[in-house]
């Protein structure tokens, strides 16, 4: 009985061993995965899966701006705090110029190097709705 017991453990020790090795495997083959393609010039590119058109302003203080303007950090005035109020008595077009070029803490165009000035703008105004 104990030759049999022992025969059993190690069989189940070697199937318990080959399936970790093979969850082992997925892991490291997603973890190697190329992150992105490279064309050659004339090839046939595949279809960007870039955004389709310009992202809202909801979308960008999302991913972008939320660091600093959803938690106050370095200063910037949260959502739909009044503390946008004096900043706002410069004009929008001021405060635009200010979030493209930079201004005090903020880097230029804040946290989102990929944004065009329009998406830039609906970020702007959605952090300003209702001030």
């Amino acid at each position: 009985m104990n030759k049999f017991t022992i025969a059993l453990a190690l069989l189940l020790t070697t199937f318990g061993i080959h399936a970790s090795a093979d969850a082992d495997k997925e892991a490291l083959a997603k973890r190697l995965a190329p992150v992105g393609q490279v064309y050659v010039a004339g090839a046939t590119a595949a279809a960007d899966a870039g955004p389709a058109g310009p992202r809202s302003g909801e979308k960008v203080y999302q991913t972008a701006c939320f660091a600093c303007h959803g938690t106050g950090a370095l200063d910037a005035p949260k959502k739909g705090d009044a503390a946008w109020k004096s900043r706002m008595d410069q004009g929008f077009d001021t405060m635009l110029k200010h979030a493209i070029e930079g201004i005090r803490n903020m880097p230029a165009r804040g946290t989102c190097g990929d944004c065009s000035d329009d998406e830039i703008a609906a970020a702007i105004k959605f952090m300003t709705d209702g001030v």
